[in-house]
């Protein structure tokens, strides 16, 4: 039974990814603040494979002796999303890329096998050809604190190649995620979008015309899980933007595929230019590389997030832990 050390692993991916990797018989331990609570994992405590320690990434004695006896490290733990990063800086820079790098060492001090960064397509920051897409290959462009750290990281994670590290790494490029987790958000466009027009509210849109990759949040754990499964000279130091390059939308488009369910919604576009990112992403070479598939598309996340709200499943939607600021 292999042990995994899931960083983040009670937020909106992680508490999803966990459950997966109890499913396929992995021996799981979750690192985590519980900045926004522990209620996504708190059943999982009755799982005797499933361990959990209250911590801060940035401690590095207790991190050296959790990962003492890891195999691999699923690492998504940090400050998430430009809004937050934006409003305290100095933190995301200690935990999204210092703190993140001391995590490394540390696991490759002590004899981690495979280390999966979770990145995010905010990298690409905005397309050279509007008519184009973006791969593992192009330019990044970062246009926000978040993105420029998880670049930084990235350059660390790929520089070690050539080092002698048997801590092998691979960063993982995630679509803008959404759909059902433990840990749910309504602070995510496709989940944000569906819960405001199940609400019977007008829903205001700026910048309808940039385009964004998206993935649901299964999806997303899955790929992770794949990469651990993979051989090991199929995923070393290697890129994968993670989604399917068929599910790149505009927000216009999402709006028209929850108007197939809600007709009578209300809309309203406001034209803006302030946020600069615009990045269609070519996924194919997960697909062609570890045979990797989506399993839900957004309207199937649209057509959840819809039942979730309009059936009562959340008492308040609008309350402020499911929101990451």
């Amino acid at each position: 039974m292999k042990k995994v050390l899931v960083t983040g692993g009670a937020g909106y991916i992680g508490s999803v990814l966990v459950r997966l990797l109890l499913a396929q018989d992995y021996s799981v331990v979750v690192v985590d603040n519980l900045s926004f609570g522990g209620e996504s994992i708190v059943e999982l405590l009755n799982d005797p494979r499933f361990t959990f320690i209250k911590g801060d990434i940035r401690d590095a004695a207790l991190m050296e002796e959790v990962l003492t006896g890891i195999d691999y490290v699923a690492h998504l733990a940090a400050i998430v999303g430009d809004p937050a990063c934006a409003k305290e800086p100095e933190l995301t820079k200690s935990i999204n890329l210092d703190g993140a790098k001391q995590l490394y060492d540390i696991a490759q001090k002590v004899g981690v096998k495979r280390f999966i960064f979770a990145s995010t397509c905010s990298n690409y920051g905005k397309m050279d050809d509007e008519a184009g897409y973006v791969n593992e290959e192009s330019p990044l462009a970062p246009v926000s604190l978040y993105a420029e750290t998880k670049v930084a990281f990235e350059q660390f994670l790929l520089s070690q190649k050539g080092s002698g590290t048997a801590c092998i790494p691979t960063c993982l490029r995630f679509s803008t995620v959404y759909g059902l987790s433990p840990r749910l958000r309504f602070d995510l466009t496709v989940n944000e979008f569906a819960k405001e027009l199940a609400l019977g509210r007008e829903l205001v849109i700026f910048g309808e015309q940039f385009w964004r990759p998206y993935c649901h949040v299964v999806d997303l754990s899955r790929s992770v899980i794949e990469v651990f499964n993979a051989e090991q000279d199929k995923v070393a130091f290697e890129v994968f933007n993670v989604g399917n390059t068929e599910e790149n939308y505009q927000k216009k488009m999402i709006v028209d595929e929850i108007l197939k369910f809600l007709p009578d919604a209300k809309i309203k576009y406001v034209q803006r230019q302030e946020d600069p990112r615009d990045y269609r992403v070519n996924c194919d070479k997960i697909a062609n590389v570890l045979n990797f598939k989506i399993t839900k598309t957004v309207p199937d996340g649209i057509e959840q997030i819809l039942q979730v709200v309009k059936d009562g499943f959340i008492v308040n939607p609008d309350d402020g832990r499911y929101k990451n600021i």
